[in-house]
């Protein structure tokens, strides 16, 4: 039994290894014949490259020296598609990894109005000079550039600033942004300066700001115009803040001699916000907190709100405390 059953194992072995020749053999074939089918193919494709082709080309138009308070009637031609013969091998050189030099126009020396134009003859020396020496120019369009212009009206328009601003705990916007120029100048059409109030910057985001930032800053696209220049300087002023509590008097400046005015009472806190900067130099002198006689004269309830008649332009929050007082205006026998 132990012999027979080495016989039956080595019987099996040989026939797993024979199934995975068959197996194997195939996809041998396979990739010979595939091999064969590449060869084949390659040799076909030097043979087609020998043989002459004809394909198009785009070769960009640029236009140099445009006065900004000139403007195209029309969109200019951005193109030029020229044709061209050659053998497969070098029209290669066209189409793959080659950028071609832009025809350019030039608007120097042009008049107020009229046209711009570019000769058949001009293009064509311009194309030829990128071309190789064995490569033939069949055909171009379009055979020549015209493209009619006139002169803009110019406006300076004021620059606004676009964005978000958020500074740090403790730290605010201490003052008006500077933009620096705060005007453009737009050269455009009247019906187009009519309408347009303000040259909007793009979108600018600040984020937790602690100091005074400086940004330039691209300004957006009019439609129809020119604008110079195309970016300014915007500059946010960012301090850290602090508040500060002051004892202001509350008075009446036009009462009359013959009135007596009592106030309770008679002075109010005031806690405002303010650069730490400009700490020392906020006053009580800096407010003014004055009742108007004519108030007094038609209140009948004895008490009235209260108000700043004069705060620094440059303090961000300021509340009094009280808000309301309560007062007895009394008249003189005198």
């Amino acid at each position: 039994m132990p012999r027979l059953g080495q016989i039956k194992e080595t019987f099996k072995s040989t026939q797993t290894e024979i199934k995975a020749s068959i197996r194997k053999q195939p996809w041998k074939e396979v990739l010979i014949f595939f091999c064969f089918v590449l060869l084949s193919f390659g040799f076909w494709v030097l043979q087609s490259l020998q043989q002459e082709y004809e394909i198009e080309i785009n070769i960009p138009v640029k236009y140099k020296n445009i006065p900004p308070d000139f403007a195209f009637a029309e969109a200019p031609i951005e193109k030029v598609t020229a044709k061209v013969k050659d053998r497969g091998s070098l029209l290669l050189n066209y189409t793959f990894g080659r950028s071609f030099a832009p025809i350019e126009v030039s608007m120097k020396n042009q008049t107020e109005e009229g046209k711009l134009m570019v000769s058949k003859k001009s293009i064509e020396s311009d194309i030829q000079k990128q071309l190789i020496a064995t490569t033939t120019l069949v055909d171009f369009e379009p055979q020549q550039v015209e493209v009619a212009y006139s002169k803009r009206i110019r406006k300076e328009i004021p620059v606004a600033f676009v964005g978000s601003i958020q500074t740090h705990a403790g730290f605010k916007q201490s003052g008006n942004l500077i933009i620096n120029p705060h005007t453009v100048s737009v050269y455009t059409t009247q019906q187009v300066l009519d309408t347009l109030k303000e040259v909007k910057t793009v979108f600018a985001e600040i984020k937790n700001g602690t100091k005074t930032t400086t940004r330039t800053l691209q300004l957006q696209k009019v439609g129809g115009a020119v604008v110079e220049p195309t970016q300014v300087s915007v500059t946010i002023p960012i301090e850290e803040y602090t508040e500060k509590e002051l004892e202001i008097p509350v008075t009446c400046k036009d009462l009359p001699a013959h009135y007596k005015l009592r106030t309770f009472p008679s002075v109010v806190k005031v806690i405002c916000s303010l650069p730490l900067s400009r700490f020392k130099e906020l006053s009580a002198n800096d407010f003014m907190i004055d009742i108007a006689f004519a108030d007094l004269e038609q209140n009948v309830s004895g008490t009235l709100p209260l108000h700043f008649d004069k705060k620094p332009s440059w303090v961000d929050a300021a509340t009094i405390t009280p808000n309301r007082i309560e007062f007895i205006l009394e008249q003189s026998n005198d």
